[in-house]
């Protein structure tokens, strides 16, 4: 093999979604393609010479259109000419070269080839409809619940033959603290035989225990692989109302271990939405505090597929609701009820239950209307007793002082609607910066209705065109973190050179434009991704466009949760070094996406002035 060809397969293991072919298939690929050094004077004739190719950029910096779509500016590690062999349409790739570089040129019918394996298909037909690449929505899936059952199985299992005593079989069951055992023959799996089975079928009878255990185990007992998962295994014994469950092997069938309702106890024990559970039996503040610090080891613990980060956000801000009601609670119990309706809001990640390890307090109080000075003390003391209670329980002090403690925070239903007008109908910069916080709320404790009633007399104000604008132009206040030429700005102040603030950079910024959205309709819940699936082509927002920022929020918070369970951190500067390849792409897809959204929302809302 050639020094080129070998380059170029080691080019490929490393570039997604190459990454996810055969051996064989990348040493044809290599053995047939063309490496070019694409500049200015020789563009032309070299397009021609392979326009029936698909190129990779391995350097260099290009504008390149390809496509009925837009001029695209492209670098490194980036593809084109894929839209024509795709659809099948004679696209005239036309091309300017801004620094000339090596390309990658792979005859069309090894694209196709590689176009069988569906991972790599997945990614490219993505990439032509401008979707994400990583299809990130799909059910959240249960942390312990979908745990594979080779996670859960810790001992080998204990077997005993068909022919051996039941006296035996008991004997062995005891030395091992164990309630079953299988009966095994040549590793074939015959047979259970339980404690319950010696009760029932021996000790109740008078059997006599030198029998052979065949003759009272329970043949052809239901079983399950080892890569099946916990929650199959609930299932299955709840189906068959069995207690004790073997586990094979998915390929040979031996039998690798058993699964048995303490086992199910045990996990869901050591489970975090457990743990969050029995917050609510807290009974004083040291015992909340108490549960409340294992959360985070439980979530580190727990939370290893993708899936698994989707609900993190959402246990997270449940828990810290319930240390809210808790705590409002003990005070109560100390200082009497409270004088007056009131209602506690959160704001911001806890209002959208897409908390992270490193969100603070964004909170505040409702009153049914203004309060005396006495009740003004009451509420005062409430509120500091709270949010210093929230501390210790690990959800840090608002550097902003967004907080009920904070006695501006602190208003009647009449105030709150007062200042709403205030703002939409002076919508300065610094007013949507103040304001943009509250427009994410919810109610946590206390009487609900007054939320509600606020949010009623704030809905029309919030529609006004001259309001929508604001913060249309609010949300393009700050841009993804990509250069014209499509390479990764990376963040100036992070401790790693090449990371990413994936929540100022992204998150926040889809936040910003699916709120404006869904203020524009009327819609008042709080979460990113209930208002995107509450939206309607009414919005403005195609269906494409709305599916694609669900998918795109999904991937982008599992990276932050990846990062700071993996690295036990509170930030959101991820790293490029901490990506595969392939979600390298998904990442950059997800940024100009984001990107397109942000000058789609400015168009829309405020007539194109940014």
């Amino acid at each position: 093999m050639s020094a080129t060809a070998q380059q170029i397969i080691e080019f490929l293991q490393q570039e997604g979604p190459f990454d996810e072919l055969e051996s064989e298939l990348h040493e044809e690929i290599a053995q047939h393609s063309q490496l070019i050094y694409l500049a200015q004077e020789n563009k032309d004739e070299l397009l021609t010479q392979h326009k029936d190719a698909f190129f990779i950029i391995q350097s260099g910096q290009f504008c390149v259109k390809d496509c009925d779509g837009p001029i695209k500016h492209l670098s490194d590690g980036d593809y084109f000419g894929f839209a024509r062999l795709l659809d099948k349409v004679d696209y005239k790739i036309t091309l300017t070269v801004d620094s000339p570089g090596i390309v990658l040129c792979i005859p069309k019918e090894y694209f196709f080839q590689a176009m069988e394996t569906p991972a790599f298909a997945q990614f490219f037909r993505a990439s032509k409809n401008d979707s994400l690449q990583n299809k990130a929505v799909e059910d959240s899936n249960s942390m312990w619940l979908y745990k594979p059952l080779h996670e859960v199985v810790q001992y080998a299992p204990i077997a005993v033959k068909p022919g051996d005593s039941i006296q035996s079989a008991a004997k062995l069951m005891s030395e091992h603290r164990v309630s079953s055992v299988l009966v095994t023959e040549d590793d074939v799996l015959l047979g259970i035989a339980t404690d319950r089975d010696l009760r029932n079928r021996v000790v109740a009878v008078g059997l006599n225990p030198q029998l052979p255990i065949k003759q009272i185990m329970t043949e052809n007992p239901a079983y399950l692989t080892k890569n099946k998962t916990l929650f199959d295994a609930i299932c299955t014994m709840s189906q068959y109302g069995i207690n004790h469950l073997p586990v094979v092997d998915a390929v040979t069938k031996l039998p690798v271990g058993m699964v048995t309702n303490t086992d199910v106890s045990k996990q869901q024990r050591t489970n975090v939405l457990f743990v969050i559970s029995d917050l609510t039996n807290s009974q004083d503040i040291e015992q909340l505090v108490s549960k409340a610090w294992q959360i985070p080891q439980y979530l580190a613990s727990s939370a290893k597929r993708a899936g698994d980060f989707d609900i993190a956000g959402k246990v997270l801000s449940q828990a810290t609701d319930i240390m809210t009601r808790k705590l409002i609670t003990f005070f109560q119990q100390e200082h009497g009820q409270a004088p007056m309706r009131y209602c506690w809001l959160v704001y911001g990640s806890q209002a959208r239950e897409d908390q992270t390890m490193g969100s603070d307090q964004d909170n505040a109080l409702l009153y049914e209307r203004d309060p005396t000075e006495q009740e003004s003390e009451y509420f005062e003391a409430m509120s500091e007793y709270v949010c210093l209670g929230l501390a210790k329980c690990g959800i840090k002090l608002c550097d902003g002082n967004i907080m009920a403690s904070n006695p501006k925070l602190r208003l009647s239903v009449d105030a709150a609607v007062k200042e709403a007008k205030r703002w939409v109908n002076s919508p300065t910069n610094q007013a949507i910066l103040d304001f943009n916080i509250f427009l994410d709320a919810r109610a946590a404790a206390g009487d609900s209705k007054l939320f509600e009633q606020l949010q009623s007399q704030r809905k029309p104000l919030l529609k006004q065109p001259m309001f929508l604008a604001a913060l249309a132009r609010n949300a393009n206040e700050n841009s993804v973190p990509l250069s014209m030429f499509q390479k990764f700005v990376f963040a100036k102040k992070a401790e790693f050179k090449d990371s990413i603030d994936l929540k100022v950079s992204a998150v926040a910024i889809i936040n910003n434009l699916v709120r404006l959205y869904a203020l524009s309709m009327g819609l008042t819940m709080p979460a990113t991704v209930a208002r995107l699936n509450n939206l309607d082509v009414k919005s403005g927002l195609s269906d494409k466009d709305r599916k694609n920022l669900i998918d795109i929020w999904l991937f982008l918070n599992r990276l932050r949760w990846r990062h700071q369970l993996a690295n036990n951190v509170k930030d959101n500067f991820v790293r490029m070094s901490d990506l595969s390849s392939i979600e390298k792409h998904q990442l950059k897809a997800a940024f100009q996406a984001i990107h397109r959204a942000q000058q789609a929302a400015v168009l829309k809302f405020s007539g194109g002035i940014g």
